[in-house]
């Protein structure tokens, strides 16, 4: 098989129900925002449900996964994960650049190998890559968003005293909204940090659960309408990103400056235009896979 990287340009089109996506830690949790009242979900949130899906495994999505991943676990672990031992990971890394695509630590880390590295920043000296072959960016709505803020409550209070049993305004969601969040893949950089087209295979199987797998109170209902993967016919790119992009981006009916209450609030893209899809390799929707 051919495990050369191939390029390629990725949009999310991910719709927000009463969830809140992203929250921001700067605004007591509130889900993230422009100025102008667009939403945000930031590009680490996104890859850490992806990282977090690949970490456990011994749970039914790592075990249902192809038997060239479930069955080569120790390839497939997280270097962005609680706990780390920075010395035991600097070993990991090898000696020097030279030694580097051979280390145990390209072997270990998937997320390493695909989003890049910048935990180990005092080894810069060793001539590491750090830039990624995946890059994802931020995910923006498409429209203003409306944020509804309720007091949680509980049966009984854990504490004793005022307001016992409530949290005030810790409710924090998006009523409605559709965001969109490019990625891109470059095959420029996969020479230096190992990454190989079985690391992308698997990216492209852990996107389309990134939501689903990883629900919580606070975020119960946010779906992956499209997740499409645009492949070119060459290393330099055979069309301009932003015009796939923009090709694919739903569009608000009706006022755009006013948020959406509804999918059906909007025109959806359901395939890219002949005219663009033939100057590309492939055109998938890995939601339909």
């Amino acid at each position: 098989m051919n495990n050369e990287v191939k390029r390629a340009t990725g949009l999310l089109v991910i719709e927000v129900l009463n969830s809140n996506p992203n929250g921001d830690p700067d605004r007591e949790s509130d889900p993230r925002q422009r100025p102008n009242g667009c939403g945000e979900i930031s590009p680490v949130s996104f890859k850490r449900k992806l990282r977090e899906l690949l970490d456990d495994h011994d749970a039914p999505f790592f075990c249902s996964l192809p038997e060239k991943f479930s069955g080569n676990a120790d390839s497939y672990h997280i270097l962005e994960h609680r706990g780390r031992d920075r010395n035991a990971i600097s070993k990991e890394m090898g000696k020097d650049a030279n030694d580097f695509l051979n280390s145990i630590f390209v072997k270990k880390y998937w997320d390493a190998r695909v989003f890049g590295n910048t935990f180990l920043e005092k080894e810069a000296d060793k001539g590491f890559i750090k830039t990624g072959v995946v890059q994802i960016g931020m995910g923006v709505s498409i429209c203003p968003v409306n944020i509804q803020r309720l007091t949680n409550t509980s049966k009984a209070g854990v504490q004793e005293g005022k307001n016992a049993g409530m949290a005030p305004l810790a409710f924090r969601v998006v009523e409605h909204g559709v965001y969109c969040m490019p990625f891109f893949v470059n095959p420029n950089y996969a020479h230096k940090s190992g990454c190989t087209a079985d690391d992308i295979e698997l990216l492209k199987l852990l996107i389309p659960h990134a939501y689903d797998l990883n629900r919580s109170a606070i975020r119960p209902d946010v779906r992956i309408r499209h997740a499409w993967y645009m492949e070119h016919k060459n290393l330099l790119g055979s069309c301009p990103d932003y015009i796939l992009i923009e090709a694919l981006t739903p569009v608000r009916k009706g006022d755009p400056s006013e948020p959406s209450e509804s999918w059906k609030d909007y025109e959806d893209k359901a395939a890219l235009p002949e005219i663009l899809a033939e100057r590309m390799d492939s055109v998938l929707d890995l939601m339909n896979i």
